[in-house]
Formats: C-alpha cells, structure tokens, sequence
C-alpha cells in the first residue's frame, strides 16, 4: 500500500530546442527561459524535485539533448527526473550517466511495454517513472472510464483505458506514474482531481497529479481529494505568481506534512 509520505512539490521544465518552454493544452508553445537557471531558481527555492521534460524529442524522432541535462544536474542537490526521446535502456543509462536520478517514458512505454520492466530490471522500479498524456473522451467498452491515453505530445490517441494502462504500469515494475491531464494543462483552472483519484484508488505506487495548477488551493486538493502523493507544477512558478516557498506555507497551513 502506498505510505502516507510528505507530499512533495516537483516543478516541471518543458524544453524545447534548448529553451524553457510552456503552452496551454500542449499547444502554442511560447519561449519562457533559461531551463538551467531557472532548475537552479526553484532548487534553492525548496522544490524537492525537478522534472525536465525534452517535449519534441519523440515527435522529433531524435535522441534527448544530454548537455542540458548535464548542465542542469550540475547546478541542482535534489531528486531530478528526466523524459523525452527515451527508446531503449541505453538511452535510460545515458540519461542517468549525465546527473538524472529517475528516467521518465511515456510515448516510447505505450509503443513497447518491456521498456518499462527492462529499466526496472536495470536500474530498479525507484528510477523509473511513467508519464501518462490523458484526454476525456467518450466512455465506451474500450475506454469505460472515460479517459483515454495520448501520446506524441497529445497527438495520437492510442484506445488505452488510462486506468487499466496505470495498473500495467505499475505491474511492469514502475516506480510512480505522473498524470497529466492534457485537458487542464497550462490552464491554471486546478487539476483533474477525478482522473487523479481514479487512478491513485487503482494503484499501490506514488501518483504525481500534473496539468493546471494556478493557485495554492489547487495544489491542497490534488493531495487531498485527488491522493496524489506529489503536485507538478509549471506555469504557476514560472511566470512568478507563486514562489515554492509560497505554495509550501500554504500547504502547511493547511495541515499537509511536506518536506
């Protein structure tokens, strides 16, 4: 069973090209930054992980830009997850040779599923975390809950049940799975709290909720409501509404044991 841990607070680094990047519903993409600076930003700020995401390398079909990686790991002393364009557990040894301590798949997990056991099997279930793109759509036999896998950045609709899909996962050997709702992404409007309890009631792993945090409160309720034992957050801090710091006291406030 999953323990009831501190919750954690991860900032989540979409890059692109080499930039800091965010969009709303994976779409528009604007140029926001400095991915180095602003890891090291949110490291001394008290995050008590990062997630850096490559978004284009697995539509690209190219590898993840490893000297971003190193260059963040060089400047940052917590856990550091990093996904996009990892096919194979080569890519996942290069990953973690350059600084990351978890390797998160997504995309490439969907279209071979051994990726997920062979890295668990190599590095241990701890190091590897799945990333779930999550669209609503209709319910019907192949997708009962409603809520269907999406891979590609959002682009290709895969006819996976997203929950049955989380307890593969976890079955496979996964460590944690991280669900971002494509729906709420970048929209500051809360996270999907019935997506999140959905699967955090199907699994015994820790669930990160990720998609749409705008405010304290909406970081409270993926935790509480939503059992998610980690909030992602990304436009929220980068655009200096909120700091770490901030959203930490509120969650304190609110009687939530936090790092």
């Amino acid at each position: 069973m999953k323990e009831n841990l501190c919750k954690r607070i991860i900032p989540c680094l979409d890059v692109r090209d080499g930039k800091l990047t965010k969009g709303i519903k994976f779409e528009n993409n604007i140029d926001i930054g400095d991915p180095v600076e602003k890891a090291k930003q949110y490291y001394l700020d008290g995050a008590d992980e990062i997630v850096f995401y490559d978004i284009t390398a697995s539509s690209d079909k190219r590898s993840i830009m490893l000297d971003v990686v190193e260059n963040v790991a060089k400047n940052i002393f917590i856990p550091f997850s990093v996904g996009g364009g990892i096919n194979s557990v080569q890519d996942m040894r290069a990953v973690l040779l350059a600084g990351a301590e978890k390797i998160s798949i997504n995309s490439a997990a969907v279209k071979n599923l051994n990726l997920i056991e062979d890295g668990a099997l190599a590095f241990g279930s701890q190091a590897i975390v799945v990333g779930m793109d999550v669209k609503q759509v209709e319910k019907s036999e192949k997708i009962p809950s409603g809520y269907e896998i999406v891979i590609h950045g959002g682009r290709t609709y895969c006819g996976i049940d997203a929950i049955e899909w989380a307890k593969t996962c976890e079955k496979r050997g996964a460590g944690e799975l991280c669900v971002n709702s494509i729906d709420a992404d970048g929209t500051k409007n809360g996270y999907e709290i019935n997506l999140t309890r959905l699967i955090c009631n199907a699994v015994n792993i820790p669930v990160i909720a990720s998609g749409g945090a705008g405010k304290p409160e909406d970081l409270i309720e993926a935790v509480t409501k939503g059992g998610a034992s980690a909030a992602l957050v990304a436009s929220i801090v980068h655009y200096g509404k909120y700091t770490i710091k901030d959203l930490k006291e509120k969650m304190k406030q609110a009687n939530i044991a936090i790092r």
